[in-house]
């Protein structure tokens, strides 16, 4: 890198150019306008004091309307109380026998039987190429 940096340096003092006046201060004022990122700091905004007690009102507003809403529960009803085993014993539950006709399940004589289908077919398709090009293999 100090290589490419030296040379472009080199070959930039070669270049005669003459900037005009008027070039010279576009580009100064350019420079002018632009500023680092920590010189940039946003001022803090002051907000006013209505500002603050507008926001105050409005979060005690929100607070007082969500406690209303929960206090204002049907007192009538009774709290939810959890069901406990000994307090209701549940009747135990009867599962009917099924007879079933378990028999085990063969299943290498429906593949060997699609196996022997499909190289029926592949044969069968393999002729028709064969009388569509005229190739004997």
């Amino acid at each position: 890198m100090d290589k490419l940096a030296n040379r472009l340096r080199d070959d930039a003092a070669k270049i005669d150019a003459e900037i005009s006046a008027q070039l010279d201060s576009r580009i100064q004022a350019s420079l002018a306008a632009i500023e680092p990122g920590a010189a940039r700091q946003r001022k803090p905004v002051r907000r006013s004091v209505s500002f603050w007690l507008a926001s105050s009102l409005t979060g005690i507003a929100a607070a007082l309307a969500v406690i209303a809403v929960l206090n204002v529960v049907d007192s009538n009803k009774p709290a939810a109380v959890p069901r406990t085993v000994a307090a209701n014993p549940a009747q135990p539950v009867e599962i009917p026998a099924l007879d079933l006709d378990v028999e085990a399940a063969m299943l290498t004589a429906p593949l060997a039987q699609e196996l022997e289908d499909l190289q029926a077919d592949l044969k069968k398709a393999e002729e028709v190429v064969r009388g569509d090009v005229r190739i004997d293999f």
